[in-house]
């Protein structure tokens, strides 16, 4: 498989030079792990929100969706064991004081030394205990070349409080994932509606984990936005070993087909038992190939009926399943596949970044269904008010079809050059030809080819050119 030849140095800078991402708060110097989504990056956060909804609720007769809060009752993260075992090995910097997780500390420690026959087992796979031993066995230092503390359990859990009133508050968390919310609805949702086994939740939102690790970007960060599944079915007659399957073809068919990502930098990863959590009988990761290493993309575990049944004992409600066939009543076993949005963003800067050395431009080769924009319009030049005046009506034209960018500054060049960074698929110049015959130019963000279109005929061509598109994404797919 091949690796991926752009920095994560440069898709930061061009994050933040073409408003996809900022560092939050930077006039105060910022905030580790936080970043804020500019015009661009929001634009298309949101279209991958929407592609992820359309794939695995909307289009599925099978799926439901729910939106729980981000504050939950206290003793819903004690009964999911949140409270209690969430942690990450965090060791300390003894000079400087910094914060490191401890696998990720032996990992780079691995790379850079080349000191991968040193690890006799998967990192992800040693214990507090086995990562102490090694840290002072091997003299792992910090990235700082310090000596480390010995490894302590961290909680990734953020505590807050519900209260005004100093010494009167209640003890509280934001959520650390969102999954929680469709189990503590599970009566709610059968008996509001008629879904029957087997079906799905989906729900995306924010979470929030006290993260020590930096220099990952969006990647891990302080508050993610995650898309969760729990798709509920009877063991005893659905067989879990088949729907991990389809749900590993799906999940592969949308990152490949509708978000474009090239397969060779995707793999799957199952989960050693050392590894994979108690509850858990099975669990894969699709990992994709960042800058950075194969990391987590999508997790998809079969937790069996661990959550429900945790959440009934300490709730004290029931959460049974009644077959409407047999009266059978039970606690359905689930399948979650989860995915942090965030880190689809990422990745599809990544695998989209080109870099085109016959013209000395960078383009980002994003999916037109996914563009922040899918054309952005140009008078030739500003201060010809009549190219301007024609210009402002095509693009109110377009944009009641697609979402446009408008751009006058400079020349024509470098606005192109601009909206290639950004992945708009087209851009339209209104020049003096316009004035004379209606036709318009219009160009092609990876080709750079150029030709005219006749004004009556423009949202005709460019339909077709976005359909055409999709429609080559599904034959790569199959």
């Amino acid at each position: 498989m091949s690796k991926q030849s752009v920095s994560l140095e440069t898709i930061v800078a061009l994050a933040k030079r073409r408003g996809f991402v900022f560092p939050t708060s930077s006039i105060y110097g910022g905030l580790a792990n936080s970043y804020d989504y500019g015009p661009v990056g929001v634009e298309l956060l949101r279209n991958i929100r929407q592609a992820w909804w359309q794939s695995f609720v909307t289009n599925r007769e099978d799926m439901v969706g729910i939106d729980s809060q981000i504050i939950l009752h206290p003793d819903t993260w004690v009964a999911s064991g949140h409270v209690g075992s969430f942690s990450d090995p965090l060791v300390e910097d003894l000079v400087t004081h910094k914060r490191y997780r401890a696998d990720h500390l032996i990992e780079e420690w691995a790379k850079l030394g080349q000191n991968s026959q040193s690890l006799t087992k998967a990192i992800e796979d040693l214990s507090l205990d086995e990562l102490t031993a090694f840290i002072e066995q091997h003299r792992v230092l910090s990235p700082d070349g310090n000596p480390v503390s010995a490894p302590k359990a961290f909680n990734l859990l953020f505590e807050t409080a519900i209260g005004a009133v100093s010494g009167e508050k209640s003890k509280t968390y934001l959520r650390g994932e969102t999954a929680q919310g469709i189990f503590t609805n599970f009566k709610n949702i059968l008996d509001s509606s008629r879904v029957q086994l087997p079906f799905g939740v989906g729900q995306l939102g924010k979470s929030f984990r006290n993260e020590v690790t930096t220099g990952q970007f969006v990647f891990r960060t302080l508050e993610f936005e995650q898309g969760e599944i729990e798709y509920f079915f009877n063991p005893q007659q659905s067989e879990w070993r088949q729907l991990m399957d389809e749900w590993k073809r799906q999940l592969w068919s949308f990152v490949t087909y509708q978000l474009g990502i090239n397969p060779d930098h995707l793999r799957w990863r199952k989960h050693s038992p050392a590894e994979r959590s108690h509850y858990s009988l099975e669990t894969y990761d699709l990992e994709y190939q960042y800058s950075f290493g194969w990391k987590e993309l999508w997790g998809l575990a079969y937790r069996t009926d661990f959550d429900l049944k945790q959440q009934m004992t300490h709730s004290g409600k029931s959460l049974e399943y009644v077959d409407s066939q047999t009266g059978d009543k039970f606690i359905p076993h689930v399948i979650e596949p989860a995915v942090g949005i965030n880190r689809i963003f990422l990745m599809i800067l990544t695998d989209a970044y080109s870099f085109d050395a016959s013209n000395q431009r960078v383009v980002l080769k994003i999916t037109p269904q996914l563009a922040p924009y899918k054309v952005a319009v140009f008078p030739l030049l500003k201060n010809k008010p009549e190219l301007v005046a024609a210009a402002r009506e095509i693009y109110q034209h377009l944009r009641s079809k697609y979402p446009v960018a408008w751009d006058e500054r400079g020349n024509i060049g470098k606005r192109y050059l601009a909206q290639d960074e950004i992945g708009t698929p087209y851009c339209v110049t209104i020049d003096f030809q316009t004035l004379e015959d209606d036709s318009v130019t219009v160009r092609h963000r990876d080709t750079t080819q150029q030709e005219r279109v006749p004004y009556n005929k423009l949202i005709e061509f460019l339909n077709q050119q976005l359909e055409s598109t999709q429609s080559g994404m599904v034959l790569a797919s199959t």
